[in-house]
């Protein structure tokens, strides 16, 4: 659970902080990508929305949502059974 929150924490503050550095209020943003104040303020406070809404304020902001695979994580322990190796 923490690294989804910790996920959305990221996403939340990215487009917080881009608003802002562009000067721009909620309600520009909103306006911009053709969402409600509310709409957005949503997203800003991290509560759910749908990718369409998210991709849209994306694009109003100029920023672009990235997907990425998760690298599968090493399994490291001790084996069931021995390995048999080739003997000569």
């Amino acid at each position: 659970l923490y690294e989804k929150e910790l996920k959305l924490a990221r996403i939340m503050v990215a487009i917080q902080e881009e608003r802002e550095k562009r000067g721009m209020s909620q309600s520009d943003i909103a306006q911009k990508a053709n969402i409600t104040q509310q709409q957005m303020s949503k997203i800003e406070s991290g509560e759910n929305c749908t990718i369409s809404t998210l991709l849209k304020v994306c694009h109003a902001l100029g920023l672009d949502l990235v997907i990425q695979k998760t690298p599968k994580q090493t399994y490291i322990g001790v084996a069931e059974e021995k390995a048999e190796y080739n003997k000569k």
